[in-house]
């Protein structure tokens, strides 16, 4: 979260496991290093966004190379107001020694 709040692309990008997995809006999305621009966290339902925050963060399964997280996050405008808040799931894997997220199933737009 602190780095897609500071629209840190390559900081943002390390906290995936390419090819990652976004299952939102009825569509399932492959994402890939180098698919996040700057431009992303300008436009569509991040248009009118200025920051994210955690609300929940719950672990429900774990194994030694995976982890499944229940999420909620709330997205918020510049000056505090809220956007909305999203329930999600996020499955985090260890690859090649590295946690990262490869899927994430959320009600977010």
């Amino acid at each position: 979260m602190t780095a897609f709040n500071a629209r840190d692309v390559e900081a943002f990008e390390k906290t995936f496991n390419f090819p990652s997995i976004r299952l939102a809006s009825g569509k399932l999305v492959t994402l890939n290093k180098g698919d996040m621009t700057p431009e992303r966290f300008t436009q569509g339902a991040l248009a009118e966004w200025d920051h994210s925050a955690w609300e929940r963060r719950e672990i429900v399964h774990a194994g030694e190379d995976k982890v499944h997280v229940d999420t909620r996050f709330t997205r918020y405008r510049k000056d505090g107001s809220v956007i909305g808040g999203f329930d999600s799931v996020y499955v985090i894997t260890k690859e090649n020694g590295h946690w990262g997220v490869k899927i994430r199933s959320s009600f977010a737009p």
